[in-house]
């Protein structure tokens, strides 16, 4: 067993002191917080969190997060990814946002790819960011989507000014046609 490596072998010799390697992206949660615990403040760790407990303040994780269903949170979340089974009061940011079907937010999110499954519950504005899925090219920024707008505007313009010309060509072709009969 783990617990007695440190005990000598029994030929007699000291067996290997056994050391935890640290990996950069930890595979379970690192910080957990209960389903009877209650916290406030700023929350920041770059490994993966799971909350059931109440949380109130700022959620700053560079890893993943769960929110368990017993998990009530006032607090802005970001992090790379987000699971979300219980209920959220405040804004989600992250890589990929996952609504469960107990899940409930109030707040808006902001995510490259988002999920829900049926019953869960979204009370806020959703903002898709990132690639875009179809073309794999960069999505537009704001200013560059107004621009867009604009250049469709001028367009939708120089049409309507086209079309008007050519009706008032057609009405003058008629009533020529017209006074010449």
């Amino acid at each position: 067993m783990a617990f007695f490596r440190d005990r000598k072998q029994e030929d007699g010799a000291p067996s290997e002191t056994m050391r935890p390697t640290l990996s950069h992206q930890p595979l379970g949660f690192e910080t957990v917080l209960g389903a009877n615990a209650k916290l406030e403040g700023k929350l920041e760790s770059k490994g993966n969190v799971r909350l059931d407990g109440s949380f109130k303040g700022t959620l700053e994780i560079t890893g993943n997060i769960l929110v368990g269903e017993t998990a009530r949170i006032e607090a802005d979340i970001n992090a790379r990814n987000i699971s979300i089974a219980g209920a959220v009061r405040g804004n989600v940011t992250g890589k990929k946002v996952q609504l469960l079907r107990t899940g409930r937010i109030w707040g808006d999110i902001t995510a490259h790819a988002l999920t829900t499954e049926e019953g869960a519950f979204i009370d806020g504005k959703i903002t898709m960011t990132g690639r875009d899925m179809n073309t794999g090219l960069p999505s537009f920024d704001e200013e560059e989507q107004e621009e867009q707008v604009a250049t469709t505007a001028d367009t939708q313009e120089l049409e309507v000014t086209e079309d008007e010309t050519q009706a008032e060509e057609e009405t003058e072709s008629a009533e020529d046609a017209t006074e010449e009969s």
